[in-house]
């Protein structure tokens, strides 16, 4: 699991917040691991294997990825010419994201 940022309170609380979803972060870690399994997955993003289940039956639903049984596992495929869902950026498909964060790092020559 990784670690979040806290921000202070008003009343110095601290809260952590992120600027994706968790329906974001699960959609990235499939499109980087495409066979990964959904344990694994639930523990990159920070949640339950039940939420993280909940959330692939969204983007499934919702046509952001689809869901091959391959043996005993399963493999993803995401659709990166989904739209995003919040108004404000309804003319803009996913895959923008996805290559944002899962395009090679480019290297120091």
């Amino acid at each position: 699991m990784t670690h979040m940022a806290t921000t202070a309170g008003q009343n110095g609380s601290s809260r952590n917040w992120t600027f994706l979803t968790n329906h974001g972060h699960v959609l990235l870690a499939i499109a980087r691991n495409p066979t990964a399994r959904l344990r694994d997955v639930a523990d990159e993003v920070g949640v339950t294997e039940r939420a993280a289940q909940a959330i692939v039956a969204d983007l499934e639903a919702g046509g952001y990825l689809r869901r091959t049984r391959v043996g005993r596992r399963n493999e993803y495929t995401v659709n990166p010419s989904g739209h995003f869902r919040h108004p404000a950026e309804a003319d803009q498909q996913v895959g923008a994201l996805l290559a944002l964060f899962t395009a090679e790092p480019a290297t120091e020559s």
